[in-house]
């Protein structure tokens, strides 16, 4: 399978202190060796984004995954900035604003707070699924066929400040989220083939 239509941007702000996101992009690239890759943080630690090489890259592009820990309930500020440079007016939406059209777009993500507090009540008040409306916005301006989001929930690690999960716990659960990812992404780019 053809897989250097895969691209990865990795919005974690610190990707090498990152248990489960690290491991997530491990395990994807281990599943699919050729797909592309945009590690935010260490390409731009100055938030200078390169917009022309990013642009290229998500052209490029028939499948885009965006990597990142839920940070206040949205992208984590690196992530934002690239959002807001790379998909510009005249390029990913408005007036010749059509490079993005039809490319399938993946929200994969992680959250520190398990699932049980994303409720109406609980400690995050709302479910899952009412954070991401923006994010799901954002996709549809610029015409892209967003997909089923794939994430996974309880994924911090902080030694003896979290005991209930163990870094073989959170290692295990980010396998089986780019196992989820890798799966999904497999079945579109079969349908693209067939």
């Amino acid at each position: 399978m053809e897989m250097q239509n895969v691209l990865v941007v990795s919005g974690h702000p610190d990707s090498e202190n990152s248990y489960a996101n690290t491991a997530v992009l491990e395990n994807i690239l281990k599943l699919f060796p050729d797909a592309g890759i945009s590690r935010l943080d260490q390409l731009y630690p100055d938030f200078q984004i390169d917009v022309k090489s990013e642009q290229e890259k998500l052209v490029n592009a028939d499948v885009i995954i965006w990597q990142f820990p839920l940070h206040w309930y949205s992208f984590p500020a690196l992530m934002k900035k690239y959002i807001d440079d790379v998909y510009a007016f005249g390029f990913a939406h408005g007036a010749g604003g059509d490079k993005l059209k039809g490319k399938k777009l993946i929200l994969s993500f992680t959250t520190g707070a398990s699932e049980d507090l994303y409720d109406y009540g609980k400690a995050m008040n709302y479910p899952i699924g009412d954070f991401l409306p923006p994010l799901i916005q954002t996709a549809k301006l610029c015409r892209m066929e967003i997909q089923e989001p794939v994430y996974s929930m309880g994924m911090q690690y902080i030694p003896g400040v979290y005991p209930f999960e163990t870094l073989e716990i959170i290692k295990a659960k980010a396998k089986d989220h780019a196992h989820r990812l890798a799966t999904l992404v497999s079945e579109m780019l079969m349908t693209k083939k067939d």
